[in-house]
């Protein structure tokens, strides 16, 4: 039988998607260039059945203690892995530079190793001595925390060797190489067979393993998408350097849930959890302010209180200025264009218009529209809103204000920091004990929680106890 030729093949340099023929674009990850030739397709083979080292066991048989999440000593991280880290899992941290990945993890293993849990620290970034400063700045020292400066795939697992511990953090995966394998440090090549070793190496040892990774200026991680499907756990840091707040959240988890989030604050000191990091969001004041509303975001499952605050002055140029901090620059743009026509505000389109979030907080979800409108609307008016007042709800093109996800939740953590009154869409369900919820249909209902409106309240507006 005639043997099947060699052919071509292609490998894209950025997810590893392969074909038999070059492509300008790659269809996988959409990236333009990164097709390229890696040379020829092996032949078809057949493998013939090897001896089973350990039989197939009936699900109900296999133990599943020996793989139990085992806590970090970091509640706010054990909040986003579910649990803590399972032995044997292999968890990948990305984020931008300078944001705190490495302040974390270190903490994370000076915690793990004062828990007798030996612990190797392997930097590829930086030396020996400077991860000891920051160890000392922030108070993560401990016996049974190892550290070293290895470059080289061959010395990292050497290291493992000679430890032999329960909790790996290399920072980063894309500073380590292989001399077994053609490249740069970062390339498809390298990253793939230092990632693969290193899981490889904790299965077998039964050894929890996290890597950073670097992200590109997108905001995605850089290197090749395999990365990303080899690895159990997925979590992305964020946070503006320019604010204290910094944010865990799951992508992938093959432990637990994916829309957990975990917040933290960094300090000089150290990075610390953030049980409740809603008071990062809001400003303490005597009297109410015009501009200014609160409400009530959900990061994941969690729900935090943010405030919006606006500020419009006359224009001095014939194009206003439109300028938002933490908001959509498109949705504060449909919000004035609501409140214009559909809210009678006539004034909001010759002035300069300001608005921005309280502590670094970004708020994307539409149920922060209604807030929006309304600190736009008290600014435009000079007239603050009731100071204990929150503002729930998605106001679409045509006024109307529309039902959003969580409202109990939302609500609940309304009342529990102490807000007596909020705004929410019609048919929101059940209220917390205590609090008194103003249900409105459009966007006009809403305005009259202004006192410049409520003479020309309607009526229409329902309140429930």
């Amino acid at each position: 039988m005639a043997r099947k030729t060699d052919r071509p093949a292609y490998r894209c340099s950025e997810c590893g998607w392969s074909t038999g023929k070059w492509l300008g674009r790659c269809p996988e990850c959409h990236a333009w260039g990164t097709v390229e030739e890696v040379g020829a397709t092996p032949a078809v083979r057949t493998v013939p059945a090897a001896r089973v080292a350990s039989p197939a066991l009936p699900i109900g048989q296999v133990d599943g203690a020996a793989v139990a999440a085992r806590s970090t000593g970091v509640p706010e991280l054990d909040r986003v892995l579910g649990g803590g880290l399972v032995p044997g899992a292999v968890v990948l941290l990305a984020g931008e530079p300078g944001v705190g990945k490495s302040t974390l993890l270190l903490d994370v293993a000076a915690k793990a190793a004062s828990g007798s849990h030996r612990t190797l620290y392997i930097t590829g970034e930086e030396s020996a001595g400077q991860v000891r400063m920051r160890a000392d700045r922030i108070g993560a020292l401990a016996d049974d925390l190892y550290l070293a400066a290895e470059t080289d795939l061959a010395s990292v697992l050497g290291q493992l060797d000679a430890v032999k511990p329960s909790l790996l953090v290399l920072d980063s995966v894309q500073t380590v190489a292989s001399g077994e394998v053609d490249g740069a440090p970062g390339g498809m090549a390298q990253v793939r067979e230092v990632a693969g070793a290193l899981i490889r190496a904790s299965k077998e040892r039964g050894m929890s393993t996290v890597l950073v990774g670097h992200v590109t200026k997108d905001g995605a991680i850089a290197g090749p998408r395999l990365l990303e499907h080899l690895v159990d756990v997925v979590l992305h840091f964020e946070g503006d350097r320019h604010a204290r707040l910094r944010l865990v959240r799951g992508v992938k988890n093959r432990y637990g849930a994916t829309d957990e989030v975990g917040c933290f604050e960094l300090h000089d000191e150290g990075i610390t959890s953030l049980a409740d990091p809603s008071g990062l969001f809001l400003t303490r004041r005597d009297e109410p302010v015009p501009g200014t509303c609160l409400t009530v975001t959900l990061e994941g499952r969690r729900p935090l209180v943010a405030e919006v605050q606006s500020l419009t002055v006359d224009s001095q140029i014939p194009s206003p200025r439109r300028t938002t901090s933490g908001l959509e620059t498109s949705r504060v743009s449909m919000m004035l264009a609501v409140l214009e026509q559909r809210g009678q505000i006539s004034a909001l389109g010759k002035n300069d218009i300001y608005t921005a979030t309280v502590g670094g907080v970004r708020l994307s979800e539409p149920a922060a529209d209604l807030a929006v409108a309304l600190a736009l609307a008290s600014a435009a008016s000079g007239t603050p809103l009731p100071q204990n007042l929150v503002a729930i709800g998605e106001v679409g093109l045509a006024g109307e204000v529309r039902r959003v996800t969580g409202v109990q939740r939302r609500l609940a953590e309304a009342s529990r920091l102490g807000f007596g009154h909020a705004l929410v869409p019609t048919d929101s369900g059940e209220v917390p004990a205590g609090m008194r919820v103003l249900e409105v249909a459009n966007i006009g209902e809403a305005l009259h929680v202004l006192p410049t409106h409520r003479a020309e309240s309607s009526g229409r507006s329902r309140a429930r106890r």
